[in-house]
């Protein structure tokens, strides 16, 4: 009787024993794992009730979910600074995840996840255009490189856009200028903030378009709608505890294994089996961004080589 405790504190202690890179590169995989969970149970609350309802609910539930980390982290944390860059962020961020959960009807899981490999990209391509940001030909090798693998997955002149695609695409385009929204706001507002506004802006926005379609979940729905609250808090705890504890430019390969990870997730329980054409595309854009995200590093480190013990942890 007495083993499994032991057992139990033997883990904590192995967790807690590991070195910080250790420990963010568990975290980061966990994230990833409960991301995966998640992208599977939107899939399945779907085929009971409309994706729009199933957006609203996300976001409702999760700030319910929230309200503890609301409590404790006090009102002050919580002001907003920025009122328009929120307004802004609210909007592309409900196109954004409204488009980002529909493709996940229409296409296979493991097709949706390689093109959202893509925001990096775009990422890169708006911080320029609108940042004033300034890159050099190896980057736009890369970005160009990152294309042309999105275009491998899609193969327009062969298949044709499905409409799938072109909302997978438009998710990746639109979270990629919510990130580039943020890195404003991180300027003048909280991250608590940022995270909670974001979520109390989306449930009205997210509710209208969800009237149309309007229908009660049953119970089984209800565990999915909640799973997918819970669990996207969770992901988001834990993926912002890994970057804190370690560089970016160390995580981000371990991106790629949400790739197979979906894969399997599909197969087991969609049967959907992700074309050879997917795998490689999804590489072709995976190695791109970690070329883009290594450029960005070092870039940083030439400007700042002695502050290098004093930076803090992104």
């Amino acid at each position: 009787m007495k083993s499994k405790p032991l057992n139990h504190i033997k883990i904590i202690n192995f967790f807690l024993l590991q070195s910080p890179q250790s420990k963010a590169i568990n975290l980061n995989i966990l994230s990833i794992l409960l991301f995966s969970i998640m992208v599977v149970l939107i899939r399945k609350a779907s085929e009971n009730i409309h994706v729009l309802e199933v957006v609203f609910f996300r976001n409702l539930l999760a700030f319910i979910v929230m309200l503890p980390i609301i409590r404790s982290a006090g009102l002050a944390s919580i002001k907003m600074k920025n009122t328009k860059l929120f307004y802004i962020r609210a909007l592309i961020g409900a196109i954004g995840m409204i488009a980002g959960f529909a493709c996940l009807t229409l296409i296979p899981l493991a097709q949706a996840t390689a093109i959202s490999f893509s925001q990096p990209l775009f990422i890169t391509i708006g911080a320029t255009l609108f940042l004033g940001e300034i890159i050099k030909a190896r980057r736009i090798a890369a970005i160009i490189v990152g294309i042309i693998g999105m275009l491998i997955i899609v193969q327009p002149g062969f298949t044709g856009l499905s409409f799938g695609i072109i909302l997978a695409i438009i998710s990746a385009l639109a979270l990629s200028i919510n990130a580039l929204v943020v890195k404003k706001l991180t300027l003048t507002d909280t991250p608590q903030a940022i995270i909670l506004w974001m979520v109390i802006m989306l449930i009205p926005i997210t509710f209208v378009p969800a009237i149309a379609v309007w229908q009660w979940p049953n119970f089984e729905t209800w565990l999915y709608l909640w799973s997918i609250a819970i669990l996207a808090t969770l992901a988001h705890f834990a993926w912002t505890k890994s970057y804190a504890m370690a560089e970016i430019t160390s995580l981000e390969p371990i991106g790629f294994i949400k790739l197979p990870i979906i894969a399997l997730l599909g197969w087991i329980i969609f049967s959907e089996i992700p074309g050879t054409w997917t795998w490689v595309g999804g590489f072709i854009i995976f190695m791109s961004t970690i070329y883009i995200s290594q450029r960005e590093k070092k870039a940083a480190d030439s400007l700042k080589p002695n502050d290098g013990a004093h930076e803090p942890k992104l």
